[in-house]
C-alpha cells in the first residue's frame, strides 16, 4: 500500500473532465495516493520527466500489469538492454528516413482517396469516417497487416485499449480485449509467410529479419496497434475541433503565422492523447516527502504534466504562440514514443493540411464530447463542409 497522501476521486466525473482534479493535485498533493485507481500519481511536469529515467526505481517492467497479461510482454514493458534490443530491431520500420522515404508517399495517397471519396457527401463524422479511416490505412501499412480493413483494424485496437486500462476490471471489456488479441495473432499468422518471401520495411517485416523471439514480435505487433490507431485517430479529429473552435488560431496556420507541426504540438500538449503511463516501484525513493516502497504502482500523468502551471504560460488554453517544447505528450525518458516522427508525419504533413484544403468551408453540425482519463480524445465529431 502507497504512503502518498489519499485522494478520493469521482472516477466517472474524472473520466469526462479530468484536468480540475489534476489541477488540484498538482497544487495539494503532487504525489498521491487515488483508491479508485490502485495507483499513486505523479502529476508534476517536472516529476515526471525527471523520474521516468530512473529505470532502477520506476520499472516499466509489470508482470501483473494489464498490457503484459493481456497483450504479451512488449518492449514497452522492458527495461534496459532487453528493451534497447528489441527498440533498435523496429526502428528501420520507425525512423525519419523510412518515414519520409516510404511511409509519407503512401499516406499522401490514401488520405487523397478518403477525401476525394467523401468529399461530394457534404457531412460526415469526423472521428468515425475520416480520422479513424486514415489511422486505420497508415497502421496497416506501417505493421504489415495490410490484410486487414480498416474498420477492423479500428476495433481491434479499441478492444486493446480498453482491456489495457481496465482497471476495474469489468469481465466483459477483458473478454473483447481477449477477443482482439486473438484476431491479430490470426492476421500475424497469415502475413508471415507472405513477408518472409518478400521482406519490407513494415514492423512485422523487420523483426522477423532482426531475429527476434516469436513472442516479442507478436506483442509488439499489439503494441503497435493499440497505440498506433487511437492516437492519431483522436489527434486528427481533435485538432480539427480545436482549429474550429479557436478560428483565431486556424488563421495563423493558414497565413503562414504558425505551421502545421507547431498546431499538433499544441495540441497534444493541451490534450494529451496518451494521458498516463504506470510504472512498478523496485525500490525505495523518496519524492517530495513521500516515501514510495517497491512493488507500489506509479502512474505518470502525461496529461497533468503537460498543463503545469509552473511550465507553462497559458497551460489550460489551446494557444499556438506559446512553447509546447517541455511537454511530455510522447514521455521523456528511454520509452519516448518510438512512433513519434511517423505520427509528426501523418498528422502534420499529411492529413491535417489536406483535410483543410480538400474540404472547403469545414465547420462543425453538432455537439463534440470528450471523454477518457488515460487515454483522451472526442467521442463524436459531427461536420459538415461545402461539397
Amino acid at each position: 500500500m502507497s504512503k502518498a497522501p489519499v485522494v478520493e476521486i469521482d472516477l466517472q466525473a474524472f473520466w469526462a473532465d479530468p484536468y480540475p482534479t489534476l489541477k488540484r493535485l498538482r497544487a495539494e498533493a503532487p504525489v498521491a495516493f487515488v483508491p479508485q485507481l490502485g495507483a499513486t500519481l505523479l502529476t508534476r511536469r517536472d516529476d515526471i520527466f525527471v523520474n521516468e529515467k530512473k529505470i532502477e526505481v520506476f520499472s516499466s517492467d509489470q508482470p501483473g500489469g494489464l498490457m503484459t497479461v493481456l497483450m504479451g510482454q512488449n518492449m514497452m514493458r522492458k527495461d534496459g538492454a532487453a528493451h534497447q534490443a528489441e527498440r533498435k530491431a523496429i526502428f528501420p520500420t520507425v525512423s525519419p528516413k523510412t518515414v519520409r522515404d516510404t511511409w509519407k508517399a503512401q499516406f499522401q495517397a490514401f488520405t487523397a482517396g478518403i477525401l476525394e471519396e467523401i468529399r461530394p457527401q457534404g457531412q460526415a463524422d469526423m472521428l468515425r469516417d475520416i480520422a479513424m479511416r486514415i489511422s486505420g490505412e497508415a497502421l496497416k501499412c506501417i505493421t504489415g497487416l495490410t490484410q486487414i480493413p480498416w474498420a477492423e483494424m479500428d476495433r481491434v485496437s479499441q478492444g486493446m485499449m480498453d482491456g489495457i486500462a481496465n482497471y476495474a476490471g469489468d469481465k466483459a471489456v477483458e473478454a473483447r480485449c481477449h477477443d482482439a488479441t486473438a484476431a491479430i495473432d490470426r492476421y500475424i499468422d497469415e502475413r508471415m509467410p507472405v513477408l518472409r518471401a518478400a521482406p519490407d520495411a513494415s514492423l512485422l517485416s523487420v523483426q522477423m529479419q532482426a531475429g527476434l523471439p516469436e513472442a516479442a514480435i507478436r506483442a509488439n505487433v499489439k503494441l503497435a496497434i493499440s497505440g498506433g490507431q487511437n492516437e492519431p485517430r483522436d489527434v486528427i479529429a481533435g485538432l480539427t475541433w480545436a482549429l474550429l473552435t479557436h478560428p483565431d488560431q486556424l488563421a495563423m496556420v493558414r497565413d503562414g503565422r504558425a505551421s502545421w507541426l507547431q498546431a499538433f504540438e499544441e495540441y497534444g500538449r493541451w490534450i494529451a492523447p496518451v494521458a498516463m503511463s504506470p510504472r512498478r516501484v523496485v525500490q525505495r525513493h523518496v519524492l517530495h516527502g513521500v516515501t514510495l516502497e517497491p512493488e507500489d504502482r506509479v502512474f505518470l500523468m502525461f496529461s497533468s504534466g503537460n498543463r503545469d502551471e509552473s511550465v507553462f504560460a497559458r497551460p489550460d488554453v489551446f494557444d499556438l504562440t506559446q512553447d509546447a517544447g517541455p511537454a511530455v505528450t510522447f514521455g521523456a525518458g528511454p520509452h519516448f514514443c518510438a512512433g513519434a516522427w511517423a505520427s509528426r508525419c501523418l498528422i502534420a504533413e499529411v492529413a491535417m493540411p489536406m483535410i483543410f484544403e480538400r474540404l472547403p468551408g469545414l465547420r462543425l453540425a453538432g455537439e463534440v464530447p470528450f471523454g477518457g482519463w488515460a487515454f483522451r480524445g472526442p467521442l463524436r465529431m459531427p461536420v459538415a463542409w461545402d461539397a
